[in-house]
């Protein structure tokens, strides 16, 4: 019969308490993913629809495909988070373009991922069971572990071939970094933090 050392016991122990930290983190950050994605998508479609009308038109006209409106949410999405999406110009060249910043009335946007991903990093700290601010900002930093590769994901799903060659999608390199890594960090730790406390 074996029988563990209390050092054993306590390992096994932080294991099993940072996989579920970790698990928990990466749940509540998909989540925040899911539901800003679903946001955008509820409050904007119908614009987005309207303003893909016209190029649509000429897409089918041309025997091209047209641009799917949830993709176009997407875009919105993404730049809520500033990531600007790469549109080809005219003479060839590629602009970068944050459709948020530039439309009227859509500049509350901008607080959408923040928030959701301040409260998932609230519920991930709670189930983390954090009793100290640093605590619960780490286990709220762990919404990167489900945030990050939806982020990547959805940078390539997003992406729309027009022309030869030519796409719009959203920059990869702010996608990867800003969107996927700072925002959950950032915001999660700090939800994180406020759950302990909220739970004293």
């Amino acid at each position: 019969m074996s029988s563990s050392t209390p050092g054993t016991a306590a390992a096994n122990g932080t294991d099993s308490s940072l996989t579920t930290n970790a698990v928990g983190g990466a749940v509540a950050g998909a989540a925040a993913y899911v539901l800003g994605y679903l946001f955008v998508y509820v409050t904007q479609s119908d614009q987005v629809e309207e303003g893909l009308s016209g190029i649509n038109f000429f897409a089918d006209l041309f025997g091209g495909d047209p641009i799917s409106v949830w993709r176009g949410v997407g875009w919105l999405f993404y730049n809520a988070h500033f990531v600007d999406v790469s549109v080809p110009s005219l003479i060839g060249a590629a602009r970068s373009v944050n459709f948020v910043s530039q439309a009227d009335g859509g500049a509350y946007l901008f607080v959408v991922p923040p928030v959701l991903l301040v409260l998932a990093g609230l519920a991930a700290g709670r189930v983390a069971g954090a009793s100290t601010p640093v605590d619960g900002a780490r286990a709220g930093a762990l919404l990167t572990a489900g945030y990050l590769p939806l982020a990547v994901v959805g940078g390539f799903l997003f992406r729309v071939s027009v022309g030869d060659g030519a796409t719009v999608a959203p920059d990869m390199i702010t996608t990867v970094l800003l969107a996927g890594a700072v925002y959950p960090v950032a915001f999660g730790a700090i939800g994180g933090a406020v759950s302990s406390v909220l739970s004293d």
